[in-house]
């Protein structure tokens, strides 16, 4: 059975030699044969050891491993050679032990000498182990303890170990001499010796080969150059003993050095190659540990292979390489976010230049920390740098402050600065250049960038921005123009509110109605101004269109300025707050402590104080029978502040006025108005009780003043416009100031008044609110020029005012004393066009129509919803402006308030005027009158209304406004205990208070003195100049005569007096024929009529414009009464009173018959359509006969004598159509619109200056004559930039057209100015510039290179359309140059010609050219609106002479182009004509769009 088992590998011992012993013999190092054991027998990279000491303790020498003997057993070596021979081989050590004490060798069993003992071929030591490091002596125990087999060996060979590199303090001939000796020993046992080179890689060439040389000699004697550092043919040296110990084995091949080197460093670099990529795949994260890399990476090949090759220290020496290299790259990125992140937060922090533009970084930096937001940007660290702390580790994205200590940081803040300087500058260029654009006024909406571009060209801001930021101006500039045209068309649409009010709500428009409303409005600039943009103009209009059909506040063109929407809001919060506050006012009304202010001037309030303080007792006034106790404060005029003239904890209950002079009478009326606005701002209860105001004139102590009857009549004037009492002088001789009469009157006038502020009714129940007497519908116009709280305030100021019913969000309730009982009122504000169903469908018994007098299209709209309004329906007309100074200061408003005057003249309504700075006008007094007036005609309103309600078939029997419980009582009654509800206020004056202060003897017998000693007139239709030609305080409404002991009437004597010179005035003031003075005259409520509507020459008689038709559909003809002819109707006052006496012999018309402003705006439509209309068609308003001279105003006054009669004031004539006036102007417009031979116009101003320039030139801005001689006809300058252009600047893309560096351009001018002989190649300036400075020349000539006399007629040839006559004449008209222009003109358009031939590579054909040279070369004038109609044609111009300069210039042929010659280009005005998005009907097309715009009629 044992033949059967397998052989057993042989085995071999190997004893590794060399020099030995002492230091003294071999030196400081031994000559590696430890090195080489251990590199064999244990090769893995971490258990070879590079430190073998040979000096030994005693103890150490005496341990099992080293076991008293001087050779180390290093181990077995399973060996697998490359003909699968294996076998296994001890390796022996033969070394010498020093004893670390003694520095000799031990001793040992064995005494002899190294020679000898090293060639021993027995070896034997009992239970000796084997040798694996320095460190393992002592510490056996912690090691792999493995003994040596039996204890002996046998040794089969030997590894002699010569070291042939330098160094080790000995000589290697010493060492050879050692060696000579030992090898003799050894070959004496006649066993294989193989000679190891060791310490090869610092070998020394002559050892080598001395060894060489040395083995030669021997006999079969191999010498293995080995590395044990590097392991490099270690393995070699001992498979070549191996073969020699066992010839069947193969010889191996016995490689030198070098060449096994490369071999091993190839597979440690490849080995080390595809670690790292473990290393780099694995590890991303550079908080990653060894210890988990390593055991993730256990057991694989690539990873164990280099770690055998290369040991575990130098793989964790790499990963931690690796490691440091992910940390930096991380603190790299992070860095880098840092410094990107940097330009935001200097955006944030250092965004103004002018505070950074001089400091330093370091100054910046100390800024930036004095920010707000510092803390917020950026992080301080307290402890060492960023990058070295845990910051990197941290998601803080605030930049730590630190980092900008950096010089990138710094660089980026220069950056940064640098880029503020170019972006403001870059802002001002743009803001420039869109001011430039603003400049040029023909850019028209919708015009593309491409056609302003070659205009605007030369601009410096051009230059200078980029053309991303062109077009972006541009197209800024564009939004804001079409912004601005739309609302402009959006508003003139409201200016023509008849044109669409006109339209049957009940169908569409035809198609006749869509073409009359494009015929009217294409008369408009702001219409054609859309001329580019025609769809989204059509598309505002089909909105427009459409709004009037369905008109709601949701849809209102005025968006959130709707008026239903602002009264909805401003009703909703202060109705609330009104019943809120009215709940306050209702406390006990016994007062026992008045306080009183005393207000007057040098010295009358604290004479007034003093004369109250000697009638009183302690303070103590004995008032009625009843004590109270008065707090006086008098307050001097002359140190009257604008504040409160009282502490704040002072709250008067009244304020005592006095007066003695005009001065002093005019003051106290400023002061009232100060007191009251101060009040009304400053107080936080709104619903607070309003403080009297009593007036009390003072004794002159001068029995005999002759100025006390007229102070007394202004001071009763000022206390009816203020709406307080007036005290007069009781009758008879007083010799103090003051009387106790005044005193008392005064003091019970104050009571009065705090009586009847908490005598306010309850609160109405939602049945009382049903039950109105008047329903007023107050209409205004969306996005009028003035805030809703405006013309809210007269009814939210009253303490009368509440909320209207529930789900009436618009409507509110008046409780106010109208004649004589208190009259519930509801008000509905709405805009005009909420208002429309409302006058269609229900019962209102007055309209309130407010406009702005600073918006035409508020007045359009008012007239077209008037013109449709019932005559029976009083209207209350309301103007509103800032101030009455407008009316003086700004034509637009005094034409507008004109109009609105005349228009309520006209129809016998009320006219006043609302200030928006104006505190008094906001009083609910403002509409008493006109409150009176609805509740005189309310019955014949609303049988009116119930005969058109059954007559349309409506039902409407029953009572639609049900009938107040108040409305049986009489009208006027006299209310004492209302100050809220006293009568109106005098009416919109814009002439000033100069009043008449008296009227006529005649006038007298038709009027009456009420209880103030002012006289009223019963009719109100003005009969004097005297009157006629001044404006007069309102007509109060009489009152009947009550007895008040303490107001007297005029003094008679002074009464005689001034009748006597104004019966002067009203001789020398009446120019017309005479006038009968009957009782029948037409009333106006407001103010005397102006003299010129009323007075005729006798005999003459008009047709009055007014067309009702009676109840058998006939047209009856009216007379004026005036020149003794019958009036139908409006015979008393306001002409409604005989309406219900005539209701069944008149049926009611409409406003529109009754005013020829309304007539005539509602024609003035038809009339611009058809032009042939017949008188039937036309109304009466066209047969009127031409007013004469004799009708106009005074010369004295020029309000009265305007130039035009809509622009002269209040106070011109009423306006009166003057058909032949009429016709003249419609025949010289139609004569405007036929075409006719065109003139020539006058030479237009250059579009660039002669000041482009910035500094003296005598060449440059100088007559081309100047610049010329026979020999030298081209100025030398165009001649030098001409041959410079084309030797280099033929290939350049964009030639001419591209601007080139402004700066360069003028120092291209600069040098030529200074040396005419400059060389342009030389200064190496861009083509681009010298092209600018080309242009730049003729630009600065004082005239155009072709003179503006030619212009007409080139325009004119343009048009011809036969090609070659067009060039006929062009070539004709190019001879009349002046001879100086020819040759230039000859020798620029021969050069782009030629320049125009290399278009493929410029991309500059003849068009492109001519565009961007036609401006330079003619110099028109761009503000001119005839260039926009001219421009092609020049630009066509100027491309014939480039594309024909053969023809032209030379006698050559006419060149065949590419395009259609055939055609010329547009005419004229087609060129914007062919524009028209809407094509007109054809009789109605305009032939040609007039430039020079006539001025509109008035809306």
């Amino acid at each position: 059975m044992a033949k059967n088992k397998e052989p057993r590998p042989p085995t071999y011992a190997v004893s590794v030699v060399g020099l030995s012993g002492t230091e003294k013999e071999k030196g400081n190092c031994g000559v590696g044969k430890s090195c080489l054991c251990n590199r064999y027998v244990r090769p893995s990279a971490d258990d070879y050891y590079t430190e073998h000491t040979s000096v030994l303790s005693t103890i150490d020498f005496g341990g099992r491993v080293v076991n008293n003997d001087h050779f180390l057993y290093w181990g077995d070596v399973f060996h697998r050679g490359d003909d699968c021979l294996e076998c296994k081989i001890h390796i022996i050590e033969q070394t010498e032990f020093i004893d670390d004490q003694t520095f000799l060798p031990h001793r040992s069993t064995n005494l002899q000498p190294y020679t000898k003992r090293a060639a021993s071929s027995k070896l034997q030591s009992a239970e000796k182990l084997m040798y694996i490091c320095t460190d393992q002596l002592g510490l056996e125990q912690d090691f792999d303890q493995k003994q040596m087999p039996d204890g002996k060996l046998n040794i089969d060979g030997f590894v002699l170990c010569i070291d042939v590199s330098k160094g080790c303090n000995r000589k290697f001939d010493d060492q050879m001499k050692f060696v000579n000796s030992l090898y003799s020993q050894m070959a004496k046992t006649k066993k294989p010796i193989i000679i190891a080179a060791t310490k090869c890689d610092e070998c020394v060439e002559q050892y080598l080969r001395d060894l060489q040389s040395f083995a030669a000699n021997k006999k079969n004697l191999l010498v293995v150059e080995t590395s044990a550092r590097s392991s490099v043919n270690v393995d070699l040296c001992f498979n070549a003993l191996i073969q020699q110990m066992d010839k069947t084995r193969g010889k191996p091949k016995i490689i030198p050095y070098l060449d096994a080197y490369k071999v091993q460093r190839q597979l440690v670099a490849t080995v080390t190659d595809r670690f790292e990529k473990i290393i780099v795949s694995t590890v991303r994260d550079y908080h990653t540990t060894w210890k988990a890399v390593s055991n993730s990476l256990k057991n694989q090949p690539d990873y164990e292979e280099y770690i055998n090759l290369e040991s575990s220290r130098k793989a964790r020496n790499t990963f931690s390489k690796h490691i440091e290299q992910l940390k930096q790259e991380h603190i790299r990125r992070r860095r880098e976010d840092y410094l990107s992140s940097l330009p935001k937060v200097l955006n944030n922090l250092l965004n103004n230049l002018d505070e950074i533009e001089g400091l330093s970084w370091s100054e910046a930096q100390s800024l930036m920390r004095t920010r707000q937001e510092f803390q917020y940007w950026f992080v301080v660290l307290e402890h060492g740098p960023w990058d070295e702390s845990d910051q990197i580790d941290k998601t803080d994205r605030r930049v730590p402050f630190d980092i900008l200590k950096t010089g990138e940081a710094e660089r980026i803040y220069q950056n940064h600065v640098q880029h503020l300087i170019s972006e403001r500058r870059r802002v001002e260029m743009k803001e420039r250049f869109k001011r430039t654009l603003e400049r040029v006024h023909f850019i028209s909406p919708g015009q593309p960038w491409d056609e302003v571009m070659c205009f605007v060209m030369e601009d410096e801001a051009y230059k200078y921005i980029s053309e991303s930021d062109r077009r972006d101006v541009y197209s800024r500039h564009q939004q804001e123009i079409v912004e601005r045209a739309k609302e402009e068309f959006q508003e003139m649409l409201f200016e023509h509110a008849e044109l669409f009010y006109d339209l049957d709500l009940n169908a569409t428009p035809s198609c006749d109605k869509m073409s009359e409303i494009h015929t009217v409005l294409n008369e408009e600039p702001r219409y054609r101004a859309l001329q580019k943009l025609a769809p989204d103009r059509e598309s505002l209009l089909l909105k427009h269109i459409g709004f009037v059909y369905h008109p709601t506040k949701e849809t209102c063109l005025s968006g959130q300025g709707c008026v239903d929407l602002k009264v909805e809001q401003v009703l909703a919060n202060r109705l609330v707050q009104l019943d809120h506050g009215r709940s306050n006012l209702y406390y006990s009304a016994n007062f026992d402590k008045i306080n009183l202010c005393l207000v007057g001037r040098d010295g009358l309030a604290q004479e007034l104080a003093n004369e109250i303080r000697a009638q009183s007792t302690d303070d103590e006034y004995t008032l009625d029978g009843k004590i109270y106790e008065l707090d006086l404060v008098p307050v001097d005029g002359n140190s009257l502040l604008l504040s409160h003239p009282w502490a704040p904890t002072f709250k008067p209950h009244g304020c005592f006025c006095v007066f003695s002079s005009i001065e002093s009478l005019n003051f106290i009326g400023d002061c009232i108005g100060r007191i009251r606005a101060e009040i009304a701002h400053s107080r936080r209860d709104r619903f607070a009780q309003p403080m009297p105001f009593i007036l009390i004139l003072a004794n002159q102590r001068d029995s005999v003043c002759k100025n006390m009857p007229i102070l007394r009549h202004q001071g009763q004037q000022l206390a009816n416009k203020l709406q307080c009492t007036f005290i007069d002088i009781p009758s008879g001789t007083f010799p103090r100031k003051f009387n106790e009469s005044q005193i008392k009157q005064a003091l019970r006038s104050v009571l009065d008044g705090l009586k009847h502020n908490f005598d306010v009714s309850p609160m109405p129940s939602i049945k009382d609110l049903s039950e109105t007497d008047l329903r007023i519908v107050m209409c205004a116009m969306c996005g009028d020029p003035f805030s809703v709280d405006l013309i809210l305030s007269p009814f939210l100021d009253s303490h009368s005012c509440s909320a209207g019913q529930p789900g009436q969000s618009n409507t509110l309730i008046l409780d106010k004393i109208i004649g004589d009982s208190r009259r519930r009122i509801q008000v509905t504000v709405l805009s005009y066009h909420s208002s429309i169903g409302i006058r269609k469908d229900e019962l209102v018994h007055g309209y309130i129509l407010v406009y702005s007098a600073r918006r035409k299209a508020s007045m359009a709209m008012l007239r077209a919803f008037l013109a449709e309004v019932q005559d029976v329906i009083p209207v209350q007309m309301v103007a509103i402006t800032d101030s009455q100074a407008d009316f003086f200061e700004n034509d637009a408003i005094k034409e507008l308030m004109t109009e609105g005057e005349h228009i309520a003249t006209e129809i016998t309504a009320k006219f006043t005027a609302l200030y928006s700075l104006s505190q008094y006008h906001r009083q609910t007094e403002v509409f008493t009158p006109f409150f009176n007036e609805v509740l005189e005609k309310k019955s014949s309103i609303e049988s009116s209304f119930m005969f058109d309600s059954s007559r349309d078939g409506t039902g409407a029997s029953e009572d639609v406004f049900p009938q107040s419980p108040h409305s049986h009582s009489p009208a006027y009654n006299y209310y004492p205990d209302s100050e809220d509800d006293a009568e109106g206020p005098p009416p919109y004056s814009p002439i000033g208070d100069d009043v008449q202060l008296l009227p006529t003897p005649s006038e007298r017998t038709k009027c009456r003195i009420d209880l103030e000693g002012n006289e009223y007139p019963i009719h109100s239709t003005p009969v004097g100049d005297h009157e006629r030609n001044h404006k007069v305080p309102p007509p109060v409404r009489p009152k009947p005569v009550l007895p008040k002991p303490s107001v007297k009437k005029l003094d008679p004597n002074l009464l005689k007096t001034i009748e006597a010179g104004m019966r002067n005035t009203h001789k020398r003031g009446v120019r017309g024929g005479p006038m009968g003075h009957g009782d029948d005259l037409e009333a106006s409520d407001n103010y005397a009529e102006p003299a010129d509507t009323l007075l005729k020459s006798k005999g003459f008689n008009d047709d009055i414009y007014a067309v009702p038709e009676d109840t058998h559909s006939r047209i009856v003809k009216m007379r004026n009464s005036f020149g003794g002819l019958h009036v139908l109707h409006g015979e008393e006052e306001n002409g409604f009173d005989r309406l219900s006496k005539a209701q069944g012999s008149r049926r009611p018309s409409k406003y529109k018959h009754r005013s020829k402003i309304l007539f005539s705006k509602t024609k003035a439509y038809q009339r611009r359509v058809h032009s042939d209309i017949s008188d039937d068609e036309s109304g009466p308003a066209h047969r009127r006969k031409k007013v004469g001279r004799g009708n106009r105003g005074s010369e004295e006054d020029p309000l009265l004598s305007p130039v035009d009669p809509w622009k002269g004031g209040i106070d011109n004539p009423a306006i009166t159509s003057d058909p032949e006036q009429d016709d003249k102007k419609m025949r010289k417009k139609k004569a405007q619109k036929t075409p006719k031979e065109k003139k020539p116009k006058k030479p237009t101003k250059p579009l660039y200056p002669p000041t482009r320039r910035n500094w003296e030139s005598n060449y440059f801005g100088v007559p081309l004559q100047n610049l010329v001689s026979q020999d030298r006809p081209i100025p030398l300058f165009i001649d030098k930039c001409v041959d410079y252009i084309e030797r280099t600047g033929l290939t350049t893309e964009g030639l001419y057209r591209v601007s080139g560096n402004k700066t360069d351009q003028d120092n291209i001018q600069k040098q030529f100015d200074q040396d005419h002989s400059i060389d342009l190649i030389e200064m190496d300036v861009a083509v681009n510039a010298v092209a600018g400075a080309l242009k730049a020349f003729f630009a600065d000539l004082p005239d155009p290179l072709i003179p503006y006399h030619l212009h007409p007629e080139l325009v004119e040839a343009a048009k011809i359309v036969d090609h070659i006559e067009r060039l006929q004449v062009l070539k004709e008209i190019v001879r009349k140059f002046p001879q100086v222009n020819y040759e230039v003109f000859k020798y620029v358009i021969t050069h782009l010609n030629r320049v125009s031939q290399h278009s493929k590579s410029t991309l500059m054909t003849a068009d492109n050219l001519s565009i961007c040279f036609w401006p330079t070369l003619m110099r028109p004038d761009f503000e001119n609106k005839d260039t926009l109609s001219t421009t092609k044609l020049n630009q066509s111009v100027i491309e014939s002479f480039i594309q024909q300069s053969q023809y032209f210039f030379y006698g050559g042929e006419i060149v065949e182009t590419s395009s259609n010659e055939g055609t010329p280009p547009p005419h004229g005005h087609g060129l914007t004509e062919s524009l028209l998005a809407l094509q007109l009907p054809p009789p109605l097309q305009p032939q040609q769009i007039q430039h020079q715009l006539q001025p509109d009629p008035l809306m």
